[in-house]
């Protein structure tokens, strides 16, 4: 664990005037510190507020800069740049699972690494940004490390339907799914997916839920076949 935050302030460019509210993003309900100026004890109610205001800014993001998009299309848009998965890959990219505070108990079980926890934590310090900076500041934030590379994250993240879409297209056949392996305790499974093409394994992947895994399954197949 990195205990000194103002490495984490450098890699995501803005610097608390409060460092408290961003400690307490950073606390995970498993650390037991004392409460602060809130009352807030570790992050949870802070990632509700940063929740909403991730939602805010990509909503309006994608409203203004995809106007052909329709409702539906922008709405499915949003889903796969807010998932679990997502926010906790935009996390790592800054780095953020090194600076949470976790009790010794999720520690030694993994939790430096569980999507849902990296991922409640990014979504935490976007409302920490809010309170500290204010809407500006959280948008500026959001836009630079969630909204960035879209057409690459949107492939990424809904890799079961460009696959499909793409067998469809063509009349290759049938695509299915199969969970061939989970191993770990019940709080952290691994799960191994392979996909078929008419029963030919085209793709495999590894997820910490099985639709994790079948999407890297996915995206195994798109990097590998030409279709």
């Amino acid at each position: 664990m990195n205990t000194n935050i103002d490495d984490l302030q450098n890699s995501i460019g803005y610097s608390f005037k409060n460092e408290k509210l961003l400690v307490t993003a950073l606390t995970h309900k498993s650390y037991t510190v004392n409460a602060d100026e809130s009352g807030d004890v570790n992050n949870e109610r802070m990632e509700y507020l940063g929740d909403a205001v991730l939602e805010l800014v990509t909503s309006d993001f994608l409203y203004k800069n995809y106007k052909g998009m329709s409702e539906g299309e922008m709405t499915k848009l949003r889903a796969s740049l807010v998932c679990e998965p997502a926010l906790a890959i935009d996390a790592r990219e800054i780095k953020l699972p090194d600076f949470i505070y976790l009790g010794k108990g999720e520690e030694n079980t993994g939790g430096r690494d569980r999507d849902s926890i990296v991922s409640d934590a990014f979504e935490a310090v976007i409302g920490a940004i809010y309170l500290d900076g204010g809407m500006d500041a959280a948008t500026k934030f959001v836009n630079t490390f969630v909204l960035n590379d879209i057409e690459h994250k949107q492939t990424f993240f809904d890799s079961k339907t460009v696959l499909q879409e793409r067998v469809d297209a063509t009349n290759l056949g049938t695509v299915q799914y199969v969970i061939v392996g989970e191993s770990g305790p019940d709080h952290n499974k691994v799960f191994d997916a392979v996909v078929k093409l008419n029963d030919e394994i085209i793709g495999e992947g590894t997820g910490n839920t099985k639709k994790h895994a079948e999407q890297q399954a996915a995206i195994d197949a798109l990097s590998k076949i030409n279709i």
